[in-house]
């Protein structure tokens, strides 16, 4: 099977309304990532210094070497800018997730205890703050129960929720299969939850960001004031917000580190947005591990059966009727390249569609001439598939009047002695008079001109046939 496994489609252009509590227009998540204790250092056992996230711009790791400077910036994180965002959080009664590296909260007892005094929701970040993208799967999977096992020793309680940050292709899935989470983050793709299916389990994704995040203190391009933090946070949420208003409730991650915003200066713009925020009212701010509960109670998961999964066998019989009398459509459509946006009714009818217009001129041909006349014969004699039937009914051709019957059959005869087909129109775009109308109006087409436009027609019926199928 040649399969696409990426998925770009998620809620497509109708994703559901969050239903948050008390009708919030917004649910806002404040992460704080703990990580100062847990980055690259030849004192943890790594190879070299760390490199990522500070404000050494274009720092590079040493090899073999402690790098004092990023080792006091780091310590500024945990030492200062911790307990800065602490007071201000606790003064804002604003509810915080922790990502925090397990030997970093095992290095960091008082502010282990800050956050449990303050009530905030303690996820996993890792074992380590290092790069996953070149770790053996094995060795993932085995630092993934190491960090549940530590995170349990150090804070009494084994994470419910999991970020890795630097992560692999991998870890998504390895996060999943332990069955350990509600909620895992290290993706990027949506503005709110969903369910993700990872063999037999039902895994929900909690997507994070890195633009809302004051990471880009720390890159190029990015923010070098608080202003410019306070600005883009206001532009977001207030975006977000009017789509709350217009009955769309989004989820506002934002992303936030102690040894960056944890800086005087940093940290005057993340006051002024939740200053704004607060004032705003209809906000509900909210921990990760919130999030998931009440998505889980209001938007449970509900699998369906996927055309992307499907045997050809099971996809030619769910599909091969949607050409009339032609499966071998669906035969073709499903050698494709397939994935989660064909799941769906657009998608299906795309790859049906591609099948159809890469056939030879005679294999259309003889899809054209599988279609019945319309209120032809084989109608009167109750002889038409299931969907014709259903079409042609619609639009009423299934209860014509002598004289409609006869202004049929006349065209029918005419249309088919100028083009060597049937007259094909998508039925359920169309009305008696409407038909009748694109029956004269088609026959002054030359016989390329209406190849095609019979081709077309063909296309938007099988599109109605999915539309029927999904709903």
């Amino acid at each position: 099977m040649n399969r696409y496994p990426r998925d770009m489609r998620g809620y497509g252009p109708t994703p559901p309304d969050a239903g948050w509590p008390g009708g919030a227009k917004v649910a806002v998540s404040i992460v704080l990532n703990y990580e100062e204790g847990g980055e690259n250092n030849i004192l943890h056992g790594d190879a070299a210094s760390e490199a990522f996230l500070s404000d050494i711009n274009g720092a590079g790791m040493w090899p073999g070497q402690r790098h004092w400077n990023m080792e006091s910036i780091y310590e500024y994180g945990a030492r200062a800018g911790f307990w800065r965002l602490h007071r201000l959080f606790t003064a804002f009664d604003i509810p915080v997730t922790i990502f925090g590296v397990a030997t970093a909260l095992a290095r960091n007892p008082e502010q282990v205890a800050g956050m449990q005094a303050a009530g905030w929701e303690i996820a996993s970040h890792g074992l380590k703050w290092v790069e996953h993208k070149d770790m053996p799967e094995e060795e993932e999977r085995r630092q993934i129960a190491e960090a549940i096992r530590l995170h349990t020793e150090v804070t009494g309680e084994p994470p419910r929720g999991w970020y890795t940050g630097r992560c692999s292709a991998n870890t998504v899935r390895l996060t999943a299969e332990t069955g350990a989470f509600d909620w895992i983050s290290d993706t990027y793709d949506d503005d709110l939850p969903y369910w993700l299916e990872v063999g037999a389990r039902d895994q929900l994704v909690i997507p994070y960001t890195l633009e809302a995040n004051d990471m880009r203190f720390a890159t190029s391009p990015g923010y070098i004031e608080g202003e410019m933090f306070f600005q883009y946070l206001k532009d977001s949420f207030d975006t977000l917000y009017r789509e709350g208003v217009e009955g769309r409730a989004k989820m506002f991650s934002i992303g936030l580190h102690n040894r960056l915003i944890g800086r005087p200066g940093k940290m005057a713009g993340l006051r002024r947005f939740l200053d704004y925020a607060q004032a705003k009212g209809g906000v509900w701010f909210a921990t990760r591990g919130q999030i998931a509960a009440h998505w889980a109670a209001h938007h449970p998961h509900h699998r369906f059966e996927r055309p992307s999964q499907m045997s050809k066998d099971r996809f030619v019989e769910r599909f091969g009727a949607i050409y009339e009398h032609s499966p071998w459509i669906a035969e073709r459509a499903w050698e494709m390249e397939l994935g989660p946006a064909h799941d769906c009714a657009e998608g299906v009818a795309s790859v049906l569609a591609r099948a159809f217009r890469t056939a030879s001129d005679d294999e259309r041909l003889g899809v054209l001439k599988a279609h019945p006349d319309l209120a032809g014969k084989l109608a009167q004699a109750k002889r038409l598939t299931a969907d014709s039937t259903a079409e042609q009914a619609s639009a009423g051709l299934d209860a014509l009047t002598d004289t409609e019957r006869e202004t049929f059959e006349a065209l029918n005869t005419e249309y088919v002695g100028k083009f060597g087909f049937p007259f094909i129109i998508a039925v359920k775009d169309n009305t008696k008079s409407t038909i009748v109308e694109a029956f004269y109006r088609r026959l002054a087409n030359s016989r390329d001109a209406e190849f095609a436009e019979a081709c077309r027609q063909v296309e938007r019926i099988g599109w109605h046939r999915l539309q029927d199928q999904f709903k």
